[in-house]
């Protein structure tokens, strides 16, 4: 008798205890909270759609949740509750699957596109590709179907000749479709296992620039359709990837330049705006300088000191 009397006061204790310690989350404490969270994601390139976004998701899940009556703990409560929530939208967007292994696995040649606007890095990202599958056994074709634009054809003839593989061009204003044909046909009768397309990267709200690239897709029917985008950019990113999605379709983006201040916020902002999985984060210039997307390093990049 006297056990249970116990067990019923220590209960009652904790239970008290509780009422006097903790409080439900109220929105006005959500909106104090997460103001001084946005400031952090804004800084840390996270664009502003994607901070409403996020914001109108997380309040739904906090309001309501017991959080620490007294002191900066329900700050410390709340802030961690939206770092695992962060954590998780970081996390749907892996792509799930290595270039190599999907060369491996698919049909050949394995056709890929490269698109994305001039300045985001794309010529060099198709060189880590290129020398990424060639220190795996397999070997590429790099194809410049950017007929307009003399610097970046001479730029990816550079990358081919350093890496030791084929390189297809056009003269300059030939078809950028049949260019990028005549790779596609070029590999399957040398036996290569890549073909690795560049495409123009006028503005993307270059309409000519967005039939030039449907044609190339339509034409090659690609196993792969990449987008890159640095990583600094912000909101301009999320334009980016929308046109180019609702144009031709993107199945996978690589992000640029996470070695210079970006903090990754793009990542985030791609993922919760735009719903496309990242494939590889670019991290410097040498060839070796691309990287698996990992959510955990995203994350610890938007909120480190």
């Amino acid at each position: 008798m006297f056990n249970k009397v116990r067990g019923v006061l220590s209960r009652l204790g904790r239970k008290l205890s509780e009422v006097v310690s903790l409080k439900e989350l109220s929105d006005s404490d959500f909106e104090e909270i997460f103001n001084d969270i946005e400031i952090e994601l804004l800084e840390s390139d996270v664009a502003l759609d994607a901070v409403e976004v996020l914001k109108e998701r997380l309040r739904s899940e906090l309001v309501g949740i017991k959080v620490p009556r007294f002191g900066r703990g329900a700050y410390e409560e709340v802030k961690e509750r939206i770092k695992r929530a962060i954590l998780s939208i970081l996390s749907k967007g892996v792509f799930g699957k290595d270039v190599v292994e999907l060369v491996k696995l698919g049909p050949k040649p394995y056709v890929i596109v490269f698109m994305g606007v001039n300045g985001v890095g794309k010529t060099t990202t198709i060189a880590k590709v290129a020398y990424k599958l060639k220190i795996n056994g397999l070997k590429s074709v790099i194809v410049a179907a950017d007929t307009f634009r003399a610097g970046a054809q001479e730029q990816l003839a550079i990358h081919a000749e350093r890496l030791g593989l084929p390189f297809i061009r056009g003269k300059y204003g030939a078809d950028p479709a049949a260019v990028a044909k005549d790779g596609v046909i070029y590999a399957s009768k040398h036996f290569i296992d890549v073909v690795l397309i560049d495409t123009a990267g006028r503005m993307h709200t270059d309409t000519d620039l967005m039939n030039e690239i449907k044609k190339v897709v339509r034409v090659v029917k690609p196993h792969l359709k990449i987008l890159i985008l640095d990583a600094l950019t912000g909101n301009d990113a999320i334009e980016q990837a929308k046109w180019f999605d609702n144009a031709v379709g993107v199945d996978a983006v690589i992000l640029t330049k996470l070695d210079a201040d970006a903090k990754g916020g793009s990542a985030l902002s791609i993922i919760l705006t735009v719903g496309k999985p990242i494939m590889y984060v670019g991290t410097g210039q040498k060839y070796e300088d691309l990287e698996l997307y990992d959510p955990h390093k995203i994350l610890n990049k938007l909120f480190e000191e």
